[in-house]
């Protein structure tokens, strides 16, 4: 190879360095997880995520605990919520005949209310948005 070839060789892979380099920063998200309050342990899509229309809400809270959900301001009755008893696990899929029958493009805000299921009342709610493309 002659010199010019290596030099043009190593401009491109210096130019598809920077672009990776680039391309992360612009993609991945930045700063500190957000906490999450008293029973909540996870959820998903996270705050601001760029998710498929295709997604569902995932939202874990402890065992003796159930949650509720209001999303873009629609009451999403509990026999719509898949509740998985003795892990905490709350999900919702938007499906024909639902309160929400699919994601539209755009922002959508999640609103989860939960109590304990037994004992003293212990209720919270947190809320959070995610964009569908």
């Amino acid at each position: 190879m002659s010199r010019t070839r290596y030099r043009i060789v190593l401009a491109l892979l210096g130019v598809t360095f920077i672009v990776i380099v680039v391309g992360a920063v612009l993609i991945l998200p930045e700063g500190t997880p957000t906490e999450l309050p008293g029973p909540v342990r996870e959820l998903a899509p996270r705050d601001g995520d760029l998710v498929l229309r295709q997604a569902k809400i995932e939202f874990r809270t402890d065992p003796s605990y159930r949650a509720s959900f209001v999303i873009d301001g629609v009451p999403i009755p509990d026999d719509e919520v898949i509740y998985m008893n003795g892990t905490g696990i709350h999900v919702y899929q938007p499906g024909p005949g639902k309160a929400i029958e699919e994601w539209s493009p755009g922002f959508h805000v999640v609103e989860a209310h939960w109590d304990r299921l037994s004992g003293l009342p212990d209720p919270g709610s947190i809320t959070w948005s995610f964009r569908v493309q």
